[in-house]
């Protein structure tokens, strides 16, 4: 009854929870944000007629005991939640505060719908798909929430912090569950989006996630605006340079295009482009996938895993193949073989098959896909010994290759140019890279196939000159090469008068001392099959090393016997060969109509 105890400790109460709320008021300004679902808020979503701003979330009477006075109610909705196959954490079905946040958001209850009918606002507006809050019942493309977050979970996942050190803005519950409310304040949208603190240049997320190198890394640190950006425009963030959107640049917290990993899109190289198509960035790499031979990365979409092994995966490459976002940066290797900044923190494979969680070398990544026997590119040449596993072409225990992995063992290579030595290692994207000077560097595309930074012609019958032969020449001198400084009878093989292409009997790579002896596998001789041919007798094609710049070859050529024919520096002249193998046979001159 009026004036008993108990209603003056009733009026007391709701006196100070008035008080609080006025005080909190005061702090944040609910009234001023979205969550002022009155006919006077400010958002879009509201209720006509409403006027108490707190009936919508609270109730000082009869309130749902799992709230802190909480005025929603629970139907039980399963949703869907976000799954990883990198995902160590358990995340079941809601609880707690977050559950009782996703009473709106997830769209099914109307917001005048309350625990309390007795305190509940008028109207039945819901947040609908076509709202900025709209979560859904589907969570996948959503933040991880509900799950614990314990010290035990950070040391299995060595990228998270350990909870304990969290600063008191990101709060877990009394469970240690990280459930919305460790990011979102309802009461407070001082930072935006009702973040519990600032996350400028993304500094909520680094709170929790502590990746390696991440602060030495271009997407860390780059001042490159986003306003020319043609492909995003980062609207649910506010940011003007690549430095301010950070992790957003390509994340997204909510309602993510990827769903794995949390992606803004869901084609990895959408994600990539909207920066490194020449509008941010300052390289444009779609001119270099448009290219005749390039790495096909708008085929591929979700198949890339942080988790796979090269010998299991599926053929496939993505831009995070060879790119780690998170350390990716600028700057110059130490020398080959040595990985370059661009590709650092990259996983890898040894040429034994070794799984490298991050590669040293350049090679150990191009293994991945381009060693073993889950091989994806077929041989170019038809080699007389065909071998697809780069590896084995590459391995320092072969009879000769080309010294990707270490220095190659001919000491006398009088044609290459400086500074390269026989002593030089050299990368796979040396040969194998843009061919523009002024494109992208790395083997996004190329004029010239495989991939190749200059021209390689293969075809039989092709005049020598620079450009035909532009790869080979960017490392080997082209007058050293037909002066016969390294093989007495270049000049002849390669000119007018047999018209043979470098690739007739050279391999770029190497062969496999499986394969070949150290007197049939020098020199990367291993021949183009259409162009030398057995004998009449049967016996090769086949090449023997006898010693330094001699040798000997079993084949025929242009319809030319060349039985057991031998070569030294000294044993013949250019005119001696030529006799020997007489007139070459030229290619068939075009019939003429009469």
């Amino acid at each position: 009854m009026p004036g008993s105890p108990r209603h003056r400790l009733g009026s007391a109460a709701l006196a100070v929870l008035l008080a609080g709320a006025s005080a909190a008021w005061g702090q944040t300004n609910i009234a001023a944000t979205k969550h002022n679902l009155t006919s006077s808020g400010p958002g879009t979503v509201k209720v006509a007629g409403a006027t108490d701003l707190c009936k919508f979330c609270h109730t000082p009477h009869a309130s749902n005991p799992i709230g802190p006075l909480w005025n929603r109610g629970d139907p039980g909705t399963y949703y869907q939640t976000y799954a990883s196959p990198t995902l160590i954490s358990r995340v079941g079905q809601p609880t707690g505060s977050s559950r009782l946040c996703l009473s709106c958001h997830d769209g099914t209850i109307a917001l005048a719908q309350t625990y309390n009918p007795r305190n509940a606002p008028t109207g039945t507006i819901y947040i609908s798909s076509g709202d900025k809050g709209y979560l859904g019942t589907d969570l996948r493309d959503d933040h991880p929430i509900s799950f614990l977050y314990d010290s035990g979970l950070a040391a299995q996942r060595r990228q998270l912090r350990d909870p304990n050190s969290l600063p008191r803005e990101l709060a877990l519950d009394k469970g240690r569950q990280l459930q919305c409310t460790t990011c979102h304040d309802p009461h407070s949208d001082r930072f935006g989006k009702f973040l519990t603190m600032s996350n400028v240049e993304s500094a909520m997320c680094k709170t929790c996630h502590q990746l390696d190198n991440w602060d030495m890394g271009t997407h860390a640190n780059s001042t490159a605006s986003l306003a020319p950006a043609r492909r995003d425009k980062w609207d649910n963030i506010t940011a003007s340079t690549v430095r301010q959107a950070a992790c957003e640049s390509c994340h997204r917290p909510h309602s993510a295009g990827g769903r794995l990993r949390l992606l803004r899109h869901e084609a990895g190289i959408d994600n990539c482009l909207p920066c490194h198509d020449g509008s941010v960035a300052s390289k444009d790499l779609t001119a270099d996938m448009t290219k005749l031979s390039s790495h096909p990365l708008s085929r591929y979409t979700g198949i890339h895993e942080a988790a796979e092994r090269p010998w299991s995966m599926p053929k496939h490459v993505e831009c995070a193949d060879c790119h780690n976002a998170h350390t990716s940066r600028a700057g110059s290797a130490p020398g080959a073989p040595a990985i370059k900044p661009s590709s650092a923190g990259v996983s890898g494979m040894t040429g034994d098959r070794q799984f490298l969680p991050q590669a040293v070398n350049e090679y150990q990544i191009c293994y991945k896909c381009h060693a073993g026997p889950n091989t994806v590119r077929n041989p170019v040449v038809d080699r007389v010994i065909i071998n697809t596993n780069v590896a084995d072409q590459f391995a320092s225990v072969n009879p000769s290759f080309h010294p990707i992995e270490v220095k190659g063992k001919n000491t006398a290579v009088p044609s290459l140019i400086l500074p390269l030595r026989s002593t030089s290692i050299i990368y796979c994207t040396d040969c194998h890279a843009s061919d523009s000077a002024q494109g992208p560097r790395g083997p996004h595309g190329s004029t010239y196939t495989p991939l190749l930074v200059r021209q390689y012609v293969t075809a039989d019958f092709t005049s020598e000159g620079p450009t035909v032969y532009a790869l080979c020449y960017g490392c080997h001198n082209r007058s050293s090469i037909l002066a016969n400084q390294s093989f007495p009878f270049h000049s002849l093989h390669l000119g007018r008068d047999v018209k043979a292409p470098c690739s007739a009997c050279h391999t770029p790579h190497g062969l496999s001392a499986v394969t070949s002896t150290s007197a049939s596998g020098a020199h990367l001789i291993n021949f183009d099959r259409h162009i030398a041919l057995p004998l009449s007798s049967g016996n090769g094609p086949n090449y023997t090393s006898t010693g330094i710049r001699s040798g000997a070859c079993n084949l025929t050529c242009h319809q030319v016997p060349h039985t057991n024919f031998s070569y030294s520096p000294s044993s013949a002249s250019a005119l001696n060969v030529r006799r020997a193998i007489r007139s070459p046979a030229q290619p068939p001159s075009p019939s003429k109509k009469k």
